[in-house]
């Protein structure tokens, strides 16, 4: 029976497992986990009534990944989908004020976010000729070069600071937004090929006989904890958790060594790592030291989420929306705030809202080292200018990760192909997580699905493809 180590328990790792058991069911597959629980940033915690999530506040259906694999596990009937206001009503605070977000093309005409004059050029970016060169570029430069300054530094900046709390002057936009570099590089305009786009995806639902794919997002009842727990009650042979492994060497007969602190170990045909960069270049620095070392340079931003609890009817103003983005251009504590009460139902005791406030990321590193009254204290402050909320929490819970979201910054793709070509290097060695080709929970699963396809070719010799990311 072929043996299969994936060291890494967060949802690339237990959805490699799962399609790994379906589709090779005679292989012994085994996920080892440093921390104590699985999941990786992905999990739900209730305190005083509160039901707050650790990371990941749901997953989109424009992908159809994730939301098909919820529903393979049986989780159909636990889905839950954000309220239809939380869909429409997201804001930008932005010069003292929340200020509605734009979420079509019309509305990005009528905005008050954004001056007339780049109005006019947004509605002229279909005519601006299309970039020569094919090197990489910022998602600044990007947007500056389509639309213009205000775009870049208002829209542009808080979308990224949304998904990634980066930098959009450092973060690239063909590895962290490949949508938007492709259409401009297929269609010559971004909006000209969103608007394609549009129209084939309908035409293809419809032959489908199906709506098309609507953006919405969606979590369970339970909180996205329930999706982790799910995968691990699925798997042949359950998750060890609170094994830390420390080197991945190759045999000589064409099998790999997995070596954990004060265990024996695991021989294995293939080793998969799909826990965050920084571990795999410790795990493979004795095997590749050059290969660790490129792993290594993708570097992690530091994000610090506090959930505070109110009473409703203390909270001025209505909650109906998503929460609010704040570009970092205004240096703000706060990179962001969630309504999640307001998301999904019953996330509250009855009469009580909460807020999840992102703080930190890639240009406010050190407030994680703030004390817990101090980051209160800054995420009140914000509160206060954005929403009127003058009265103190009734709940509060703060969640640090010093090591929050990888960044794609200038030159990932290249890195990226460059770890590619070296594994081809280390057969029945494969890499995984979201430190590589997209971070968000559909990523991860579609990656895993990916992976496993790849991991199964391995095994069975049918195909002399090397190993890829």
């Amino acid at each position: 029976m072929p043996r299969v180590v994936i060291v890494g328990g967060g949802i690339s790792g237990l959805a490699l497992a799962y399609r790994l058991e379906q589709r090779m069911p005679d292989t012994d597959v085994i996920v080892v986990e440093e921390r104590s629980r699985l999941g990786g940033s992905i999990g739900t915690e209730r305190h005083e009534g509160f039901q707050i999530e650790i990371g990941p506040n749901g997953f989109l259906d424009n992908k159809p990944f994730t939301l098909a694999l919820c529903r393979e596990l049986g989780l159909g009937d636990h889905l839950l989908v954000a309220s239809d206001a939380a869909r429409r009503n997201r804001y930008l605070f932005l010069d003292g004020r929340l200020r509605l977000l734009p979420n079509s093309l019309l509305s990005l005409l009528s905005t008050d976010a954004l001056s007339w004059r780049t109005r006019f050029l947004l509605l002229a970016e279909r005519f601006r000729p299309r970039r020569r060169s094919n090197g990489d570029e910022s998602i600044d430069a990007f947007v500056r070069r389509r639309v213009g300054p205000e775009m870049a530094e208002t829209l542009a900046d808080a979308f990224v600071t949304g998904i990634y709390a980066g930098d959009p002057k450092l973060m690239s936009v063909q590895a962290a937004f490949p949508r938007l570099a492709a259409l401009e590089r297929d269609h010559g305009s971004v909006l000209r090929g969103m608007a394609r786009s549009a129209r084939q995806r309908r035409a293809e639902a419809a032959a489908r006989g199906e709506p098309p794919s609507s953006g919405r997002m969606w979590s369970f009842r339970e909180g996205l904890g329930l999706l982790i727990d799910r995968l691990r009650e699925r798997l042949h042979s359950p998750p060890l958790t609170g094994v830390t492994v420390r080197t991945v060497r190759r045999l000589t007969d064409n099998g790999w060594r997995v070596q954990s602190d004060g265990r024996d170990g695991w021989d294995a045909e293939a080793v998969v790592l799909a826990c965050p960069a920084y571990q795999q270049a410790v795990i493979l620095a004795d095997e590749d030291a050059d290969l660790a070392a490129s792993i290594d340079g993708i570097p992690y931003n530091r994000v610090a989420v506090v959930a505070l609890g109110y009473r409703a009817a203390e909270v001025p103003g209505s909650l109906e929306g998503f929460g609010y983005l704040s570009p970092q251009r205004q240096r703000h504590d706060v990179l962001g705030v969630q309504w999640c009460s307001s998301i999904y139902p019953d996330r509250t005791p009855p009469g009580m809202v909460l807020l999840r406030a992102m703080c930190g990321g890639w240009n406010r590193p050190q407030m994680l080292d703030w004390d817990d009254a101090r980051l209160v204290g800054a995420v009140r402050d914000d509160l206060r200018r954005a929403m009127g909320i003058r009265v103190p929490p009734i709940f509060q819970h703060i969640i640090r990760w010093p090591r929050a979201i990888p960044q794609y910054h200038l030159g990932h793709l290249d890195r990226v192909a460059w770890i590619e070509a070296r594994l081809s290097r280390h057969p029945g060695l494969f890499l995984g997580g979201n430190a590589y080709r997209g971070v968000a929970l559909n990523d991860c699963v579609e990656q895993g699905d990916a992976l496993a396809e790849q991991v199964v070719r391995y095994l069975s010799a049918e195909s002399d493809v090397p190993s890829k990311l």
